[in-house]
């Protein structure tokens, strides 16, 4: 929605010096997110460590003439076309522009709020409810002084519905927000420990939450919550309140039972006179209450609930900070800042026990003082002490005063450092070897300088793999399946070049059924790694037998030669029944048997007990490609007739799978018991690139930024002359870390800081050149190769190949960083 600048100023009772005629639309409050300078704000707030101000003639040399200033200087005022709006507080001023703005819009509007939960609970009523209103709620976790503000303004006359966390973590902040959110619905999730420590008592903090709701018609929360209960009463004795609960069977939402599995929780719950059950995909305390709490929403609003079964289990999980690296010496790093609170470190140590317990990685915890306890010291790090044996560390590091104070409440090897530089001048970190590393610290204590040091490589190019889009991909495609049908992922090549160990624990985690490897080497990592599920070997060789049966590894068989000798050496290892898997060819015409050649094959299974045929399966030429579906047809009949044939013969039941991931989005009625899943899982899709996610960026940074002069050349054989002076950006990035030398002399481009830039001259081996001409940069502003806005679809059409080739030329020295909830 637009403003006059004269309007704005009447709102917030500026000072005004305006020069200018303008009109507003957007509010800016840190000069790195310009978007459109000519309809901008900008908000020159000043901080503790920063002065908003500094950025001024910066952002008005790009095109920004709106400012709203505490105070002006003869630099500033000297700024001709610039307005100028001055105020006592530009925070304040932003928060009364907001307020405004909330004011005009008669429609509902949550507010969340609580110690933990609000994002998870914000996110997920999205998710349930944007199909029934227009929704706008807070962008990522913006429910901080500033963050509010920027949500609010979001709303427009389109939108039905808000939704907006609002968080605090001292005395008289949320007096600040309830202006500016004004809820007419008011959500509490939780009372906990997080940013405590500026908080006398656990119900002080309640209070200053529960400020938010003070002109709201009704709160809803867990009733169960005796403290939350009792500040709700004293404080709003006469407002409406909408109860959940575990235990009182009068309450407004009765939850009577609750039973989990590895898939999620089944919620049996009473309202008005009436039964009912939902199932969610989540199976986690933390998830299950916060999902109630959205049930409880949805109840309130009347909006129809068995429409909402299938919402409740299709549900995303909201992304978390923490990422997994590989480290020295064999470790790996697990890295979480998620969070400041015991609460978190429980779930950074179960994701890291979870891991361990996989392999033979010893668990180490590197950990800062917690800053936000807000309990007795040594009561609250007895819980620390007791949730570290309980998740069998075996090595604790302590860093900062309140641990060192603590050291004897913990009962395993240990160490307790004054300060982060203290144990960097130990020489700790070379005696670490094959272990699990989590690093867990404070803002404040730069645990970043100990990651660093720890991680396996320095090269500035990554590959970002997402876990939780793996995750998103998997349930997508499991969802087209029938739930008793089995699914084969492919972690073949490295795992289409993004890992493969943490790929298969993911899986593994998500209850994918079987692995499949292209080679026995493959598998044998897997197993060293503690994958422990089964794996197919795609293209086993006679000298790997040995791995192979070590590894309890299932060979495809597709030759006589390698049936005959699967079969001689299993029998003289004294083995009966091992499983392998028949391919047929039919049509593929690469590896298999061929039709004719079944009958043959079943009289010699049939002579041997060795070896047992687990399943039979072959490959689609082009499900992909609409114009092949002819002959798709003419293979997946061929399929059935062939593998039906071998099943009669061999006269017991033999798993069937013909589906690659094109196969079961295009022609799910031949998903037999099992399909194979594998570029789709990395999110390509053959229907609809929309229904997945991307799950790899490959990224790095501005290494050099040069001026060069029209008609100069730039790199190897000065194949691109320039056209007019350029500013040039040096990459460290080439052809040996997997960007193909075909994408120089501008066939493609890069992501910098939004904006697409060319890539200019030939790629070498560890460097690029991009066109940063007009964008502003600096040295050291990350640069995306492929990712959500640059596909690997966009790359591999400009290349004249396919997704996969992109995916595994990514080299091995590109380190890895994975991300996970």
């Amino acid at each position: 929605m637009n403003y006059p600048i004269e309007q704005i100023a009447r709102i917030i009772s500026a000072r005004e010096m305006i020069r200018t005629p303008s009109t507003v639309r957007l509010l800016l409050t840190d000069s790195r997110s310009l978007f459109e300078p000519s309809e901008s704000l900008f908000f020159a707030i000043v901080t503790e460590h920063n002065d908003g101000h500094r950025y001024i003639e910066q952002l008005y040399r790009k095109g920004v003439r709106n400012f709203v200033v505490q105070y002006v200087d003869k630099q500033t005022e000297a700024l001709a076309e610039a307005n100028f709006l001055l105020v006592d507080s530009s925070l304040a001023a932003l928060q009364s522009l907001a307020a405004y703005h909330r004011k005009r819009f008669a429609i509902p509007v949550i507010g969340i709020t609580g110690s933990n939960g609000k994002t998870m609970v914000k996110e997920w009523l999205y998710q349930l409810l944007h199909k029934n209103f227009k929704i706008v709620r807070s962008p990522r976790s913006y429910n901080s002084q500033i963050g509010v503000p920027l949500s609010i303004w979001q709303l427009d006359d389109e939108t039905e519905l808000g939704i907006f966390e609002a968080g605090v973590s001292q005395p008289s902040e949320m007096s600040r927000l309830e202006p500016i959110v004004y809820p007419t619905i008011g959500l509490f999730t939780s009372i906990g420990d997080a940013h405590q420590e500026n908080f006398n008592s656990l119900e002080e903090k309640c209070r200053e939450k529960l400020d938010l709701f003070k002109h709201s018609e009704i709160i809803l929360f867990n009733s169960d919550n005796l403290l939350l209960r009792h500040c709700i009463r004293e404080r709003y004795p006469e407002k409406a309140t909408f109860c959940w609960s575990m235990h009182d069977p009068q309450a407004d939402l009765y939850i009577s039972k609750i039973e989990k599995s590895i898939e999620g929780a089944q919620i049996t719950y009473h309202h008005s006179g009436k039964r009912s059950a939902i199932f969610i995909p989540f199976p986690d305390e933390a998830s299950v209450e916060n999902l109630i709490l959205c049930l409880a929403v949805i109840l309130y609003l009347g909006v129809d609930i068995p429409d909402m079964q299938s919402g409740f289990e299709n549900l995303e999980s909201v992304a978390m900070r923490l990422n997994v690296k590989k480290g020295i010496h064999n470790n790996i790093l697990i890295n979480d800042t998620y969070n400041s609170d015991i609460n978190s470190l429980a779930i950074a140590l179960d994701f890291m026990s979870r891991r361990s317990l996989d392999n033979t990685l010893k668990p180490v915890v590197i950990l800062s003082d917690i800053l936000q306890s807000g309990m007795e010291s040594r009561l609250f790090y007895q819980k620390v002490a007791d949730l570290v044996t309980q998740k069998q560390v075996t090595q604790f590091v302590g860093i900062g005063p309140d641990l060192m104070e603590n050291a004897a409440l913990f009962k395993l090897d240990k160490v307790f450092f004054k300060t982060t530089e203290a144990f960097l001048n130990a020489g700790y970190l070379n005696q670490w070897t094959d272990s699990i590393i989590l690093i867990k610290g404070s803002r404040k204590f730069q645990f970043e300088r100990i990651s660093e040091q720890l991680e396996e490589k320095v090269h500035q190019t990554t590959l970002e793999v997402d876990l939780d889009a793996v995750t998103h991909n998997f349930k997508y495609f499991r969802s087209k399946l029938k739930p008793e049908t089995k699914v084969i992922c492919m972690v073949k090549a490295f795992g289409y070049g993004i890992g493969s160990y943490e790929l298969a624990k993911t899986l593994q985690d998500q209850g994918c059924d079987y692995l499949a490897v292209a080679v026995a080497d493959e598998g044998y990592e897997l197993r060293r790694e503690g994958i422990t599920m089964p794996i197919m070997v795609m293209n086993p060789e006679i000298h790997a037998f040995n791995m192979l049966f070590d590894c309890n590894l299932e060979p495809e068989v597709y030759s006589f030669g390698l049936l005959n000798s699967l079969i001689k050496e299993a029998g003289r290892r004294g083995i009966m029944n091992y499983p392998v898997h028949i391919k047929l060819n039919t049509g593929m015409n690469r590896l298999g048997f061929d039709p004719e050649e079944i009958g043959e094959v079943a009289a010699i299974l049939k002579q041997q007990q060795a070896i047992k045929v687990r399943s039979v399966f072959s490959h689609l030429a082009g499900s992909d490609s609409p114009e092949l579906d002819t002959f798709t047809m003419l293979q997946l009949q061929k399929f059935m007739a062939v593998s039906g044939e071998l099943e009669s013969l061999l006269q017991y039941p033999v798993m069937r799978h013909v589906l690659n991931s094109a196969g079961i989005e295009r022609f799910p009625d031949y998903q037999h018991q099992m399909v194979r899943l594998g570029i789709g899982l990395y999110g390509i899709s053959a229907v609809d690139q929309n229904l997945l996610k991307p799950v790899a960026t490959l990224k790095t940074r501005i290494l050099q930024i040069r001026h060069v002069k029209k008609g100069e050349t730039i790199g190897y054989n000065r194949k691109d002359m320039l056209k007019s002076d350029s500013v040039i950006a040096c990459l460290p990035v080439g052809y040996a870390d997997g960007l193909d030398r075909r994408l120089g002399n501008r066939r493609s481009s890069v992501l910098i800081n939004g904006l697409r830039c060319p890539i200019v001259g030939n790629i070498c081996m560890d460097i690029s050149l991009v066109d940063v001409t007009g964008v502003s940069v600096k040295e050291g502003d990350e640069a995306i190769i492929f990712g959500q806005d640059i596909s690997i679809s966009e790359l591999a059409k400009q290349l004249d190949t396919i997704p996969y080739e992109i995916l595994t030329s990514v080299s091995p020295r590109v380190k890895r960083v994975y991300f996970k909830e």
